[in-house]
């Protein structure tokens, strides 16, 4: 019996290319733009806790506090520290376009 491999997720010389072509601009001019568009998620994001992708969703930055967990070979409690994470929310046009209008 075959097995059917999942499709492959886009590469970012694969995004550039089909971005470049939808878009009449040169592959240089759209790798720029994602560069700079990243830099600002990330900029923003630090700076601001909050950072919208329109279309996609939100970057937010997401305070954890400590809390007891086990280790899975041991079975050892540990203390896993408080931290910093980013979390990211998928808008609702988003969910409806991929996932189509749930009842």
């Amino acid at each position: 019996m075959a097995t059917v491999a999942a499709p492959k997720a886009l590469t970012k010389a694969q995004i550039i290319a089909q971005l470049a072509e939808k878009n009449g601009l040169t592959k240089k001019q759209v790798a720029a733009f994602l560069e700079s568009y990243a830099d600002l998620a990330y900029r923003e994001t630090k700076k601001n806790k909050k950072f919208t992708l329109p279309g996609v969703g939100i970057l937010k930055l997401n305070k954890r506090k400590a809390r007891m967990g086990r280790n899975p070979a041991t079975g050892e409690a540990i203390k896993i520290p408080a931290k910093t994470a980013v979390k990211v929310t998928v808008s609702k046009a988003c969910k409806e376009a991929i996932l189509g209008a749930q009842k």
